[in-house]
């Protein structure tokens, strides 16, 4: 066969992608199990098995970095590119809410990172995407690479630092899924991001760039942040800033707000939470219209999203504003339920970048990035959870049926339909109520 690039690794292989680790694939044979999470086992436990287990033996799903290429040939390749930047890293999952890192009983290895989150979120939506950061030359690092190419994210951003590991995160889950972190990375790969190192092709071909606030907390990542903002905004791309909160990797809390509101006149589109709210105006009270008007809006931004956990979401636009109710679900883990709702969101409005000018146009799309975080929140991990376009609508649709009694959403890894249209045996229960 001719070559190409492996959908495991993203090595340019002269064999079909293997279906055992080693077999068949150089860029596996260096690593006993860099890619073991792509097989499908215990480690990383990914919602959508259908879909993997497609791409691992070849079939014809419409999300391969190939197909994107041959179609972008053809087009104007600035058209429709999400690219994100930034840390990709390690989440060790506790498989049980309610204990402490010390007393849990085992950990599920999941991938994850704020921007990388994102990245895959607009691509399982259908959109096209990209990602630009740095991970270790290690087995975590060459790992979740593959897990981009995986997901048909454009991983030709990435690079590899050979004297710095991959960053991890140890999670510790309350019972109602909310979390804290414990985060090794005294330097990890990603803070050290060289401003040589950055694709700028891939950046002045963005149609939006999409960032947090962690890249910007050590040099010499945070000059390169800088440097590649000014490159997508010179190129015409909207700049979206989620700053993603992580208080313990900031020397102090002063220096995280001094830190995050350093570059916030710079964005187009602002996604906080309401607590992100609560820490930026010190304390002030979120829901408080003059509030966000004073402390948050700024002449350039186009749009500002407040996001509520289970509640939804407010939205602030220089003309109008208003909220989005959310979408109830029993919810597990709520790590990237907040990145599958930026992701959400932008895989709307890069394909309609005036969406934020028409009110009933917004509603809309909020309520589908609504949908994308709640789905996220019933199953642990961040990129395992992240559901696809079908699933997502249909969530939507069943909701919008106003059924007398509220379906259960405890076996939501089994109502989840990777495919492309939902198994009738599934919805005979919303169809009877």
């Amino acid at each position: 066969m001719d070559k190409s690039d492996c959908p495991r690794c993203g090595h340019t292989c002269t064999s079909p992608p293997p279906r055992a680790v080693g077999s068949g694939c150089p860029g596996m044979q260096d690593a006993q199990f860099r890619l073991n999470g792509l097989h499908i086992d215990d480690n990383i436990e990914y919602s959508h098995s259908s879909y993997a287990q497609d791409r691992l033996e070849g079939r014809n799903v419409q999300f391969a970095n190939s197909n994107r290429s041959s179609e972008l040939e053809d087009k104007d390749e600035k058209t429709g590119l999400v690219l994100c930047f930034g840390e990709m890293l390690i989440d060790f999952v506790p498989t049980l809410s309610g204990y402490s890192l010390a007393d849990a009983p085992s950990f599920k290895k999941a991938p994850g990172g704020a921007p990388a989150n994102v990245s895959v979120a607009v691509s399982r939506l259908g959109g096209h995407s990209a990602f630009i950061g740095k991970v270790g030359d290690d087995e975590f690092g060459h790992m979740l690479k593959g897990i981009l190419v995986h997901n048909g994210v454009d991983s030709s951003g990435v690079r590899f630092d050979t004297n710095a590991r991959t960053a991890l995160a140890f999670v510790t889950l309350q019972d109602d899924g909310e979390r804290s972190f414990m985060f090794y990375r005294n330097p990890s790969a990603d803070m050290l991001l060289q401003e040589s190192e950055l694709d700028t092709d891939l950046l002045r071909k963005a149609s939006i760039f999409h960032y947090g606030s962690i890249s910007l907390i050590a040099e010499p990542c945070r000059s390169t942040h800088l440097a590649a903002m000014k490159i997508a905004k010179n190129s015409g791309a909207l700049l979206s800033y989620d700053p993603n909160l992580r208080l313990p990797l900031w020397p102090s809390a002063e220096e995280a707000r001094k830190g995050i509101l350093s570059i916030w006149n710079e964005a187009d589109i602002i996604k906080v939470s309401d607590d992100e709210v609560q820490f930026l105006t010190s304390g002030e009270d979120p829901d408080n219209e003059d509030v966000v008007r004073q402390y948050l809006w700024h002449p350039g931004l186009k749009l500002l999203l407040i996001t509520m956990g289970q509640a939804g979401c407010k939205y602030y636009t220089k003309t109008f504003h208003g909220q989005v109710p959310g979408f109830k679900v029993s919810a597990i883990d709520a790590t990237g339920a907040g990145d599958a709702f930026v992701g959400g969101m932008l895989s709307q409005l890069v394909g309609d970048t005036t969406l934020y000018q028409d009110e009933e146009r917004l509603r809309e799309a909020l309520r589908f990035a609504n949908a994308c975080g709640a789905l996220t929140t019933t199953e642990r991990g961040a990129i395992p959870a992240l559901p696809d376009k079908d699933t997502v609508l249909r969530l939507i649709n069943v909701c919008e049926k106003q059924m007398p009694k509220v379906p259960s959403w405890q076996n939501i890894s089994q109502w989840r339909v990777p495919s492309r249209q939902p198994s009738r045996e599934l919805l005979t229960d919303y169809d009877d109520a």
